[in-house]
């Protein structure tokens, strides 16, 4: 009786500043010119952005929006899709045709991995997008080429050989941006991945690379960028419409439907998304818009 009441004591007096100052930000601002693309959560409140021209992430704070370096930028580096798995974050090397393995912690290199280094009849430029962390290994998509490449993981995490899986069955590559965001499915025997260019879906497997549409009922998701599966629910996020498409998936994840959109004032040109809570979190890339270095960029809440 005694803990009621003095719970009860301590609700009537904390002031509505105190109560109001508990809730998460809607909109955290990033460093001025940082030109964001991915974005991940990791442990407690923690996030983490990476900067598409320098290769640059820095990490920040959920619940109060706090924002810290963590990597620094470098030549030769570039981040747009990255992922966080037992305190890594694998990140996407965009046109470097490579991929980086950071400790989370102290933003120090674990590994650089060689992605994208061709045959020598192939010279189609490669642009290293977006990666997603899986029991049987980090799966890499290629915008440029019809390929996915899979990194293997060893002694708890770690990267270890590649593997460069062609893409069959029902993709077709086309003109313009290919695969782009990628997720995975029934503990990782299955991939999900978007193809910006046409707006379909594909269920991959991840050990032949052969796709198979997704059918949503003859309806497209154009400008799809990142995405994100939780149950059957998939999130797909289409950049230049400013929204998030709400997908439920068939239990064999051969088709799918639209079932609504997500949206946000506060959307500009998104581009990925990460969870926390029942929100998701968007980072605002801002393609299409003059970047200046003192250009803002955002991460923004986007209640479901």
């Amino acid at each position: 009786m005694r803990r009621i009441a003095l719970l009860l004591l301590l609700l009537a007096a904390a002031t509505p500043t105190a109560l109001a100052g508990a809730s998460f930000p809607d909109v955290i601002p990033l460093p001025n010119g940082f030109n964001p693309e991915g974005i991940a959560t990791g442990n407690g409140e923690t996030f983490y952005v990476g900067s598409i021209p320098t290769g640059a992430v820095v990490q920040g704070s959920l619940r109060t929006g706090e924002v810290t370096p963590l990597v620094p930028g470098a030549a030769g580096r570039a981040a747009t899709g990255l992922k966080y798995n037992h305190g890594r974050l694998w990140v996407s090397g965009a046109g470097t045709g490579k991929g980086f393995v950071y400790d989370a912690q102290t933003g120090g290199d674990v590994a650089v991995l060689d992605l994208a280094q061709p045959p020598a009849s192939m010279t189609t430029p490669s642009f290293v997008n977006d990666v997603v962390v899986t029991p049987n290994g980090a799966f890499f998509t290629d915008s440029m080429r019809p390929v996915l490449y899979r990194v293997a993981t060893v002694r708890g995490g770690d990267p270890g050989a590649i593997t460069r899986l062609p893409l069959s069955g029902d993709y077709q590559h086309v003109a313009g941006f290919n695969l782009n965001g990628i997720d995975a499915a029934k503990g990782g025997r299955v991939l999900i991945a978007v193809q910006s260019a046409t707006g379909k879906l594909f269920a991959i497997n991840p050990n032949t690379g052969v796709a198979d549409e997704i059918d949503l009922g003859g309806a497209t998701l154009p400008f799809g960028d990142g995405i994100l599966l939780q149950g059957q629910t998939l999130f797909v996020v289409q950049n230049q419409l400013d929204r998030i498409a709400v997908v439920r998936l068939g239990p064999g994840l051969r088709t799918g439907t639209i079932t609504g959109f997500l949206t946000d004032d506060d959307l500009d040109v998104p581009t990925t998304i990460a969870p926390f809570g029942n929100d998701l979190y968007a980072v605002n890339a801002r393609f299409g818009r003059a970047t200046p270095a003192d250009n803002h960029f955002e991460v923004v809440k986007v209640r479901r």
